[in-house]
């Protein structure tokens, strides 16, 4: 007999207030992709709380060791940019 995985507990998230204007755009680009608002929001929220916040990205960066060029990194860049 197979045993399933536990079903994972959902909560709701309730935002209120959202104005009429924003809540058509959300909408619309739900709707654009084929996708319920629902599935839309849940799909950017899941988007925002994978990324870093400025505090864990500013840990991870001053963690990281020190690189060093050849050639000054803002020489790279001049060089990269059109005249």
């Amino acid at each position: 007999m197979a045993v399933s995985p536990p079903a994972l507990k959902t909560v709701m998230i309730q935002i209120r207030n959202v104005p009429d204007p924003l809540h058509r755009r959300l909408k619309s680009k739900a709707a654009l992709e084929g996708l319920t608002l629902s599935d839309f929001l849940m799909r950017e929220i899941r988007y925002i709380a994978d990324r870093p916040t400025a505090s864990e990205l500013a840990a991870r960066i001053l963690s990281s060791e020190r690189v060093e060029t050849a050639i000054p990194v803002s020489e790279m860049i001049r060089g990269e940019r059109p005249e």
